[in-house]
């Protein structure tokens, strides 16, 4: 079976008159329904750099037609932007729990100092002794959810805490550390419904995912580069995936030779919406939340660091850095219309909805370049972040 591409989406209306006049056409899961905070307006005082309140940001107006989650693990910044009432949910990954662990502020101290006492007292590991391997594995998890409770304090939606990525061929090993986290969480009296667990986009981690699932356990599968991985996941129940489609254009800009691109010809931007239409077209709950973005248009062009986020809009959810959330601040809501609309979405999908077994996805998968090359790459670069924690960790032992 083929997926061909589906041809660059128009922009399907107008912008309207006002951020009033968008109506929000967020996940059909409704994972949002939060008693948010009203919003701070972006002004001098906030992290825009706008000297008017009553000026109308392009963040703001992504906001009423995405639901937008910040990827970050700095405290601080989440803080920052949640007070605005734009920011929803929050994102993390190896990278920032590694960076917690290092970081030298001690708040963040508190947070490591914790997880080793956590893990010594639960794996009954003395001090001066060499640490095993179930007691680091503790303590990595312990400090993802220190960072995670911090942060759920913060935003009125769901953060995603990762498995340990050097599971991700593993479905009963990331299932069995899955419960723990949850379990931990609970513990600290977090609930479990303002968490997903992230997992590889594997087909081992999307199997895990199909368990969770089952059990009320939310997941996130993440490092989503090909169609076929977005179909194995809405297909096995997983709440939500994260496509990258920055990653995505870097693996095509490569093998084509080409620059850059217009937005809506960016092969990232096109693959997520791909996914979009799939989910809406066959009626998967499954929330397209993309991450990881590229300037489509080439790094040199002014204003093409949100490209692919203005291209996506009205996608599910978005999560996005500070610096991109800093960026859409700055420029004016005019540059935001809706780029993705589920109903018209649906009608123009053109892949059928083929059950995937183990094997047919293992023969689609060889054939899948940008997906196996670019999950590969995604694995061993969190994988490495991860081995750094482990040493930072085994000293504070």
């Amino acid at each position: 079976m083929k997926f061909p591409l589906l041809a660059t989406l128009a922009a399907l209306a107008h912008r309207p008159a006002s951020i009033g006049a968008f109506k929000p056409q967020h996940s059909h899961r409704a994972p949002h329904n939060y008693s948010a905070s009203p919003r701070t307006p972006i002004s001098a005082s906030s992290p825009s750099t706008s000297t008017s309140a009553l000026r109308i940001s392009a963040l703001e107006s992504l906001a009423d037609v995405t639901t937008l989650s910040i990827d970050s693990g700095d405290i601080d910044t989440v803080s920052r932007y949640a007070e605005t009432g734009l920011i929803t949910d929050a994102t993390t990954n190896p990278l920032f729990v590694s960076q917690a662990g290092a970081n030298g502020d001690a708040r963040y101290e508190a947070m490591v100092a914790e997880a080793v006492a956590y893990a010594k007292e639960v794996t009954c590991s003395g001090d001066g002794c060499p640490v095993p391997e179930k007691t680091l594995n503790a303590a990595i998890d312990r400090l993802a959810v220190n960072l995670g409770k911090e942060l759920v304090a913060l935003v009125p939606g769901r953060v995603s805490t990762e498995v340990d990525i050097r599971l991700s061929y593993d479905t009963e090993g990331s299932v069995e550390r899955a419960r723990s986290i949850i379990e931990m969480y609970e513990s600290m009296g977090v609930s479990k419904d303002r968490i997903l667990i992230k997992l590889a986009g594997t087909w081992e981690g999307i199997q895990a995912a199909r368990i969770l699932e089952k059990e009320g356990i939310n997941c996130n599968i993440t490092l989503v580069f090909s169609f076929l991985q977005a179909a194995a996941a809405a297909q096995a129940g997983a709440y939500l995936i994260s496509p990258f489609p920055g990653r995505i254009l870097d693996w095509h800009k490569k093998q084509s030779g080409k620059s850059s691109y217009e937005p809506d010809a960016d092969p990232g931007v096109l693959s997520v919406k791909r996914m979009y239409a799939y989910f809406r077209r066959y009626g998967y709950d499954t929330i397209c939340m993309p991450a990881s973005w590229r300037p489509s248009r080439g790094a040199d062009v002014e204003g093409s660091d949100v490209d692919e986020i203005l291209a996506l809009a009205g996608v599910d959810e978005m999560t996005i850095p500070q610096p991109l959330l800093d960026s859409l601040s700055k420029l004016e809501s005019s540059v935001v219309t809706r780029k993705c609309d589920a109903q018209a979405d649906a009608a123009s999908c053109n892949d059928p909805d083929f059950k995937l077994t183990e094997e047919s996805y293992a023969r689609y998968w060889e054939a899948d370049g940008c997906g196996r090359e670019k999950l590969g790459e995604g694995i061993d670069a969190f994988t490495a972040e991860t081995e750094k924690l482990v040493k930072i960790l085994i000293e504070k032992f």
